[in-house]
């Protein structure tokens, strides 16, 4: 009988590395009670028209697939455990704010999670979605201003011209203001994991952060409203060919 617990933090791009804990998965008497993801990258980001589909495939491998492929592998121990899954999702897995893989990604943690919950009920598995507001993190890098201007900078022509560089240097402002809000505490983020992890009757979903409950409230108005009402707080400038 195991008597005690061992935490393995696991480091991950889409497969698992090398360097990763030896996780016995093959003992017996080995189980898994929880597993958290979370790991999620933010760029290339950046109006659809100007992407490709390999940026939209680099946030989806890590946010999604990455996800998946790692829940998939640990479910047999968890299930075992009749344990708990808690997935990171995002207010944007909700409503959308900006172009690229991740407000798609963030939907479809929200798919993945809702199915897997029901699926894993019979088994005594719980299944919780997370959803933190706005945090102070490493999800987009400092130099997010040269990744715009690079991908500005391969854009075609016509697609520059229909924008213009007004609207470039405008929506550049817009998702540094965007990304540089947030609270550096993030205990009450932790504080969600740690109770689906660990309450007798966890919740099926968890809020962290004003920002994050009123975002749900706002996905459940008409899209048209919550179109006008994202619209106040988005880009000012407006597209070159705008009518």
């Amino acid at each position: 009988m195991i008597n005690k617990m061992q935490w393995y933090l696991l480091k991950l791009f889409f497969h698992l590395e090398p360097s990763a804990p030896d996780v016995p998965l093959t003992d017996p008497f080995f189980c898994l009670w929880g597993l958290v993801n979370n790991a999620s990258i933010g760029v290339p980001a950046a109006p659809n028209e100007w992407l490709t589909k390999d940026d939209f495939s680099k946030i989806l491998n890590v946010n999604l697939l990455g996800l998946i492929e790692v829940t998939l592998s640990f479910l047999p121990l968890i299930r075992k455990a009749r344990g708990r899954v808690v997935n990171v999702s995002s207010p944007t897995g909700r409503l959308s704010v900006f172009g690229g893989g991740y407000c798609i990604s963030k939907y479809g943690v929200e798919a993945f999670s809702d199915c897997l919950r029901r699926e894993l009920c019979p088994f005594g598995v719980r299944v919780a979605i997370m959803v933190p507001g706005s945090f102070k993190t490493s999800i987009c890098p400092d130099n997010i201003e040269d990744i715009f201007k690079g991908i500005w900078s391969r854009v075609s022509p016509e697609v520059k011209k229909s924008y213009g560089d007004k609207y470039f240097k405008g929506y550049c402002q817009y998702f540094n203001k965007l990304t540089s809000q947030g609270q550096k505490n993030l205990t009450p983020a932790t504080n969600c994991m740690e109770h689906a992890l660990t309450a007798v009757y966890p919740r099926i979903r968890y809020s962290a952060g004003w920002d994050a409950a009123s975002f749900i409230l706002l996905s459940y108005l008409p899209a048209s409203v919550a179109d006008f009402i994202l619209s106040l707080s988005s880009n000012a400038v407006r597209p070159a060919d705008a009518v």
